[in-house]
């Protein structure tokens, strides 16, 4: 069986958010890191259109959260989570937040995007271009690099794959070189 036929099974052939039956598609839950059944939700079109686009959120529609917030699936919750912390300032989905328990994990997992913070607070990556960088981006090394506390040097034009960003430091990202896993300064990265 493929994801969607599981996720229909999971889900028993509605959207996990709303409860619509109809043009249900698969959603990876940013930042997409497991995928699969435990980083997809099963979703309607409304609801897809609302996540992607902001700017579009009707607040009447996410009244649904109400229900599923509650639901087993962590994909789900990350979900609620960030429409309801986009919503907060209409006043109703901040009880429901402060009603709402995830466990450590999921919830840096609903944190990762940045969804329900201040811009200001915000910590923003930025390439060496002042390009913003997010998790799972591909960067390329503009000079060789000297690896801390080993005699690794990563060569200038080496491929980054699947980066991880700093939370709390927007000079540090983390990568793979050569199999090992190095902090390295954006300063020094250009994104591919």
């Amino acid at each position: 069986m493929g994801l969607l036929e599981d996720l229909q099974n999971r889900s028993g052939n509605q959207c996990e958010l709303c409860g619509a039956t109809e043009d249900l598609k698969v959603y990876e839950v940013p930042p997409v890191s497991t995928g699969g059944l435990d980083g997809s939700v099963l979703a309607c079109a409304t609801c897809l259109s609302q996540i992607e686009n902001p700017d579009t959120v009707d607040s009447n529609h996410w009244r649904c959260l109400n229900d599923s917030m509650w639901s087993e699936q962590d994909a789900v919750k990350v979900v609620a989570w960030r429409m309801l912390n986009r919503l907060k300032s209409e006043g109703w989905p901040q009880d429901l937040l402060d009603m709402m328990y995830l466990d450590d994990e999921v919830l840096a997992w609903a944190k990762a995007t940045g969804e329900g913070q201040d811009a200001a607070d915000m910590v923003v990556h930025r390439d060496s271009n002042g390009v913003v960088l997010e998790n799972g981006d591909n960067v390329v090394l503009i000079k060789d690099l000297k690896v801390k506390g080993s005699s690794m040097v990563a060569k200038q034009g080496t491929a980054v794959r699947r980066i991880s960003l700093d939370r709390e430091n927007a000079k540090y990202i983390e990568g793979k070189v050569d199999g090992q896993q190095i902090v390295i300064l954006t300063k020094y990265v250009k994104k591919l």
